[in-house]
């Protein structure tokens, strides 16, 4: 198990946004030996395919060049272009085998990490000049792992070779008896195929290399158990400061109800425990609204505005404690609580009226019918 500088034991398995910040710094798994398997794989075959036709084209340039009249060779200027036309040609025929290359070189390293760019892995770092830190790098486990890995490699490639040059005793000292131009043509063929082989010579090693960067990359990622709290603290918000927003929004919202109190038709209360503002407006057609509602000390504080704007306060144990369970801030009220409000700003239309002097004192506000199932005790 990997252990921090403290001591503490790596155990968990990183969370998805410590990947994240490692990608975002350029720290992905990456296999040298996989790039230089497919650089020089993908080359070897793309020199055996194109191989005649590089040379044609070359052997072509080469026998233009020696077959320039006198008076070319004699002007600068006509030597100045012919140089370049020269150069142009070999990219020309150049140009597939260096495509191929490119690609390689693009390919091998995404395969196992993925297309990544980070600007933050191309900032100069401190750390890295610190010669102390050099070497420490120069003693590390990674730099036995690396020393190793060469080593391995070595012996695999002497081992191949040995192996193809063996394969091949019989060609190359066949070649020594046969004539120039098939001498040419059958020493090509055996390089290039030498080659392929001491190429897929790295396939053995790449296969015991990417595994081995997957499970190092992935051990560096490794959390301790107090990380993963942390960053889940971090992630969820701390208690306190979730408490505090919390408070916040409490008290916003409170504010907001009292605000709107003033514009409430009633008040019905418990009549101390529980308070509930209701508002009825008849151009919109729809049921009572819910302005504000509170228990204990904003119960009273929604008494003490409604009072002080003339808003009418009505004792209804039954309703206050109904409306009050069932229906939530801005919202109109239940259906089944129609009947009984529709009673409450009756009565409180009626008060109105007598108040202004057009009407007859109103009695005392009728048992209004409260649903079973919207009934709080």
């Amino acid at each position: 198990m990997a252990e921090t500088e403290s001591g503490a034991e790596k155990s968990e398995e990183p969370t998805g946004k410590r990947l994240e910040e490692s990608r975002r710094k350029g720290q992905i798994a990456r296999s040298k030996e996989l790039n230089t398997l497919a650089v020089t794989l993908i080359g070897t075959v793309a020199l055996m395919v194109l191989g005649a036709q590089i040379g044609n084209a070359l052997l072509d340039l080469m026998r233009g060049n020696f077959s320039l009249p006198r008076e070319v060779l004699m002007s600068e200027a006509s030597m100045a272009l012919h140089l370049f036309a020269s150069g142009k040609h070999v990219l020309m025929a150049m140009q597939p085998f260096f495509i191929a290359l490119l690609i390689a070189s693009v390919v091998g390293p995404i395969v196992i990490g993925g297309w990544l760019f980070s600007l933050e892995a191309l900032q100069p770092k401190g750390s890295r000049m610190n010669p102390l830190a050099g070497l420490k790098r120069m003693f590390s486990v990674q730099a036995l792992v690396e020393l190793l890995k060469a080593l391995a490699k070595f012996l695999v490639i002497l081992a191949v070779a040995l192996l193809v040059l063996s394969m091949d005793q019989d060609d190359l000292l066949a070649i020594a008896n046969e004539p120039l131009e098939s001498a040419i043509m059958h020493s090509l063929q055996v390089v290039g195929w030498s080659a392929l082989w001491l190429s897929c010579g790295l396939i053995l090693i790449a296969a015991v290399d990417v595994p081995f960067q997957l499970w190092s990359h992935k051990n560096k990622l490794k959390m301790t158990k107090q990380e993963v709290r942390d960053e889940h603290k971090d992630a969820e918000g701390k208690p306190e400061v979730k408490g505090r927003i919390r408070q916040m929004q409490r008290e916003i919202a409170e504010r907001r109800m009292m605000q709107a109190v003033p514009q409430a038709d009633v008040v019905i209360t418990n009549p101390t425990h529980f308070a509930v503002a209701l508002k009825y407006d008849p151009d919109k057609g729809g049921a009572p609204v819910l302005l504000a509602k509170g228990g204990d000390f904003l119960a009273l504080k929604i008494r003490e505005i409604a009072q002080e704007h003339q808003v009418m306060v009505l004792e209804s144990p039954a309703l206050a404690r109904a409306v009050f369970y069932s229906t939530e801030l801005d919202q109109e009220i239940p259906a089944g609580l129609y009947l009984a409000v529709a009673q409450v700003l009756a009565y409180v239309y009626q008060v109105r009226q007598y108040r202004a002097g057009k009407g007859k004192r109103p009695g005392p506000l009728p048992d209004l019918p409260i649903p079973p199932d919207l009934r709080r005790d």
